[in-house]
């Protein structure tokens, strides 16, 4: 007589990338069959019901519900600690067992390689991508001989224990100050800057604000309303768009509160539009006192800025003259 089923538990996020995986055009069939399979049996049907529909037989299926339930923990773990890979723990769980034997030994020296390998642009390695997923770095490994045979979820673990990161970036900026003394100066004094805000902010209502511009932003517009999610379907956008030329908003951060004061909307960022964004900004508190933190743009550093904050502070003719340097 047949036993039971496995039962099927799924949570989710992991019923969402399964209903996904089994409607793919572009994973394997054997992917698509077994997602399918996942997701029909956590629906509640047979073996014999779920066979004709994955296109497999009766204990093909119950092979793929009993591996899936006993990876089920693992992939528990995955989705609360590391929870940006479980696409590929999951794709790991369904492609196809490793052979039969005693499971292959990665060596230290291994370890360090694909290490190594993650902390490579994978354009050296010819791949049209632009950092690594898990899946990649597995093809690697095996394309250079480091391993024969590794799964996935193997490599994830060689990463996190080596605390690398490759799907991860951070933005930088390099800095064009060439005088280290005149640099570290100019940092300690913007840092200095955030670090009294909130005691200045306490003592008598000084806003300390970061402004910056974002240029050139594309207005498009789409051709057609999104459609909605739907069971088992995804939010569908459409693909074509107008084109509405660009524009620029500018807004500021107040460092103590991380609120967005005045921010603006212009076609371009000239000089006289980022002394008016400075002055609608001002005229939101015009009694307090405001601390703002630019960077070194011309068009923050610009004559008619100087002119406004002078005027602001009743300083007008303490100014000397455009390009004339003091003796």
């Amino acid at each position: 007589m047949a036993g039971s089923a496995a039962k099927i538990v799924i949570s989710e996020r992991q019923q969402k990338l399964l209903e996904e995986f089994s409607q793919s055009r572009t994973l394997g069939k054997s992917i698509v069959q077994r997602a399918t399979i996942i997701v029909l049996g956590f629906a509640g049907m047979s073996n014999e019901d779920i066979a004709p529909q994955a296109g497999l037989n009766r204990q093909q299926v119950g092979l793929w519900r009993q591996r899936w339930r006993d990876a089920w923990d693992a992939l528990c773990v995955w989705e609360c600690s590391e929870p940006h890979r479980l696409r590929e723990a999951i794709l790991d769980v369904l492609s196809d067992a490793p052979r039969p034997g005693a499971p292959a030994k990665v060596t230290a020296e291994q370890v360090s390689r694909i290490v190594a390998l993650a902390c490579e642009p994978p354009k050296l390695s010819g791949r049209p991508i632009d950092h690594w997923t898990l899946r990649e770095l597995r093809a690697e490994a095996i394309k250079r001989n480091i391993v024969t045979e590794i799964s996935v979820s193997r490599i994830g673990n060689f990463l996190q224990r080596a605390a690398v990161q490759p799907h991860r970036k951070k933005m930088w900026l390099n800095t064009t100050e060439k005088d280290p003394q005149k640099f570290r100066a100019e940092v300690e004094t913007v840092c200095r800057t955030y670090l009294e805000a909130p005691a200045k902010a306490a003592a008598d209502g000084t806003h300390t604000v970061s402004v910056d511009e974002a240029t050139s932003l594309q207005a498009l517009e789409r051709n057609a309303p999104d459609k909605p999610a739907q069971p088992a379907r995804v939010p569908k956008r459409e693909f074509e768009y107008t084109r509405h030329g660009t524009t620029t908003p500018t807004a500021g951060l107040d460092v103590v509160t991380g609120t967005i004061v005045g921010p603006t909307l212009e076609a371009t960022r000239t000089e006289p539009e980022f002394v008016a964004h400075i002055a609608r900004t001002v005229e939101t508190d015009p009694n307090a006192e405001w601390v703002f933190v630019v960077d070194r743009l011309n068009t923050h550093l610009s004559e008619s800025l100087v002119k406004f904050v002078a005027e602001r502070c009743g300083l007008p003719d303490a100014l000397g003259k455009k390009a004339t340097a003091a003796s």
